[in-house]
């Protein structure tokens, strides 16, 4: 059996694994611990992200023509990508906030959306949150002047009880 085909394969997974995810995290993870893997690879995992270590010319060839094919300057070295299908900002917050502990791991680049990030704009997506916790946000802040126009409701409604 020819090289190729034995390539072949793993090719096809990659460019399933990049078809239709939101976002892609390129990372050098040389000088990690069996330890700290373990953990990155189980934080990454709880939040529906698929952390792989691939050969650099196999994901060449597989972000070929999409959107992650601007990672290609990037896939020097030893080099693992984590993908989220749901959450565009995942990989990149879990990234960054386990290289905080381990400063082996180094961010090299990412796409969120279809837009290219460099190190330093890996960094600053990892700052956004979640987008449930985005949605939170949004609804409370929708939520506060409703609950307080209810409760000026509320003691009129009082305050007309005592006087009547």
């Amino acid at each position: 059996m020819a090289k190729v085909e034995l390539k072949q394969p793993i090719v096809a997974e990659i460019a399933e694994l990049l078809n239709g995810a939101t976002s892609a995290v390129a990372v050098d993870y040389r000088g990690l611990t069996v330890a700290q893997d373990t953990e990155l690879r189980k934080q990454l995992r709880e939040a529906g992200v698929t952390y792989k270590v691939y050969k650099n010319t196999l994901i060449r060839r597989a972000a070929e023509n999409t959107d992650f094919a601007v990672l290609d300057p990037h896939l020097e070295g030893p080099t693992a990508i984590a993908v989220s299908k749901d959450d565009a900002t995942a990989p990149a917050r879990i990234l960054a906030e386990f290289a905080k502990k381990a400063n082996q791991l180094e961010i090299k680049a990412g796409v969120v959306e279809g837009t290219y990030y460099d190190a330093k704009g890996m960094q600053t997506i990892a700052t956004i949150p979640s987008r449930e916790v985005l949605l939170g946000r949004l609804f409370g802040s929708m939520q506060s002047p409703v609950a307080n126009f209810a409760r000026v409701i509320n003691q009129i409604a009082e305050k007309q009880e005592e006087t009547a």
